[in-house]
C-alpha cells in the first residue's frame, strides 16, 4: 500500500459540543418528504470528546467499538470513510476514541457533532486542506445538523437546517434535562397533529423583541406521545420558560448566571439526567483547533 503522503501522527483530542434549538418552526413539507424549517442553533461549551490518531494503513476504527453498532452504522466511522473517499487516498486511516457525555437521541446533536469533529479534525490530521464549505457539504451527506457543527458558529438555520447564517446570542447558561424515554423522530414528523404552517420570519425581528413568539412546533406532539417529557417540561417551567430541543427528548431552561442554573440543577427530579452548560457563539472545537 502506498503511504507516500503527509499526516500528523500525534493524537489530537478535540471537543464535540452540544447544541440546542432555541426555537424550531416548521414552515411546510417538501415534495421529497423533508420539512422546511427555521431554527436557532445555540452551541454549548459541553459535549463529547474525540481523540483522533491518524494512520497510514487504511484502517479506520472506533475505540472502543460501540456495542451492537456495526461500523457501517457508526456515524464517526462513516464520517472518516466519507472524508477519505473524497480525498481519494485509500491508505488514509485513523483510530477514533470517543468519550460519550451527551445523551443519545436527546436532540442535542451528539452524533452529528461527533461526525463534524471527525471531519474537521481529520482534515487537519490528514493535511487535506479542505475548506469549511467543502467539509460542510460532506457533512450534509451524513445529516442535516452536521454542517452547523462543521461551521462552528451559533446560527440561524433554514431549509432543512443546512442553510446557516451566523448570529450572536447572549452567552447565557442552560439547564438541559433528559427524561427517561427515547423519542422516535420519524413518528413525530409523521404525526397528523404536527404544525406545518408556521409563518416564516426574518432574522432581524426575531432578535428585536419577537423572541416571545418562539416555540418548538414539535413540542405538543412530543408532549402527547411521551408523558415523561410533558412532566419534565412542567417541572422546569416553574423556573422560567422551558422548551424542547429538536424533537427531544431533552428539554432546557435558560438562565443569565451559572449560579441560577446550578440552583435549578440541584433540585431536578430523581431519575432525570442532563447537564449544565454555557451558551457560546464560537464552537469549542474551532477554539481548540486555533490553539493547535
Amino acid at each position: 500500500m502506498n503511504t507516500d503522503f503527509s499526516i500528523s501522527p500525534q493524537p489530537m483530542t478535540l471537543p464535540a459540543p452540544a447544541k440546542l434549538n432555541l426555537f424550531l418552526h416548521i414552515n411546510g413539507r417538501r415534495e421529497d418528504g423533508y420539512h422546511e424549517l427555521q431554527t436557532l442553533f445555540q452551541l454549548l461549551d459541553f459535549g463529547d470528546e474525540l481523540t483522533l490518531t491518524a494512520r497510514r494503513d487504511g484502517v479506520i476504527r472506533c475505540l472502543p467499538s460501540l456495542p451492537g453498532v456495526a461500523d457501517q452504522d457508526n456515524l464517526i466511522v462513516r464520517a472518516a470513510r466519507l472524508l477519505r473517499e473524497h480525498a481519494g487516498h485509500p491508505a488514509l486511516g485513523a483510530d477514533l476514541t470517543l468519550v460519550k457525555r451527551l445523551p443519545m437521541g436527546g436532540g442535542v446533536g451528539g452524533g452529528s457533532s461527533d461526525a463534524a469533529t471527525v471531519l474537521v479534525g481529520l482534515n487537519h490530521a490528514w493535511n487535506l486542506r479542505l475548506t469549511v464549505d467543502q467539509l460542510a457539504a460532506l457533512g450534509l451527506q451524513l445529516g442535516a445538523d452536521v454542517p452547523v457543527f462543521v461551521r462552528g458558529r451559533t446560527a440561524w438555520g433554514e431549509g432543512i437546517g443546512e442553510t446557516l447564517t451566523p448570529v450572536e446570542t447572549p452567552e447565557d447558561w442552560f439547564v438541559v434535562l433528559k427524561p427517561n424515554c427515547a423519542i422516535e423522530t420519524a413518528k413525530v414528523f409523521a404525526d397528523e397533529g404536527l404544525t406545518r404552517d408556521t409563518p416564516r420570519k426574518t432574522i432581524a425581528p426575531a432578535f428585536e423583541g419577537d423572541a416571545g413568539s418562539w416555540r418548538n412546533d414539535c413540542e405538543h406532539v412530543v408532549r402527547k406521545r411521551y408523558p415523561e417529557v410533558a412532566e419534565a417540561l412542567d417541572w422546569l417551567a416553574q423556573f422560567g420558560t422551558a422548551r424542547l430541543t429538536g424533537t427531544g427528548a431533552c428539554i432546557f431552561g435558560r438562565f443569565p448566571t451559572e449560579s441560577q442554573a446550578q440552583e435549578v440543577w440541584i433540585r431536578k427530579p430523581t431519575g432525570i439526567n442532563g447537564f449544565v452548560a454555557k451558551g457560546v457563539n464560537v464552537s469549542p472545537l474551532h477554539q481548540k483547533l486555533t490553539e493547535l
